[in-house]
């Protein structure tokens, strides 16, 4: 169920009568109901559902470092060219990215992070700074020093 779901949800108390999970009508808000109560969505799932896929993240992360070309994302997150598309087209979607075409020949599609994409570089460098202090273990480890 989406935040938008969650947030179009009626509690209880907000109707006139209301069926319970048992068929019965009442109007008692404590009622045993399906549907959540929450009367509004958490901004935590909100931001979830717009950038927490895997693929998102790299992008907006490897867009950071300026503009780039179709074929250098491709090549740098290492993701085949259908899911980095349609990650471009979703970020693109929700405002993260741009996407700038050049006409000249070849033509060459570019794509760059929006003011809005660009406001999630002090997210990245918390990420950064956590996981060098909590994930060091890991890093060790894998590296054969541990």
């Amino acid at each position: 169920m989406s935040s938008q779901d969650l947030a179009d949800t009626k509690r209880p108390a907000e109707t006139e009568e209301a069926t319970r999970s048992d068929g019965e009508e009442t109007t008692d808000p404590a009622a045993d109901w399906d549907e959540p109560r929450s009367e509004t969505p958490c901004p935590v799932i909100d931001s979830l559902e717009q950038i927490g896929s895997r693929w998102r993240l790299v992008v907006l992360y490897e867009l950071q470092n300026g503009e780039r070309r179709f074929n250098e994302l491709k090549r740098e997150t290492d993701a085949n060219a259908r899911t980095l598309s349609r990650v471009l087209d979703d970020l693109q979607d929700s405002g993260f990215v741009a996407r700038r075409m050049e006409e000249d020949a070849p033509v060459a599609t570019y794509y760059s992070l929006t003011d809005k994409g660009e406001s999630l570089a002090p997210v990245f460098a918390e990420i950064d700074e956590w996981a060098n202090e909590w994930l060091a273990e890991c890093g060790a480890s894998v590296d054969g020093d541990a």
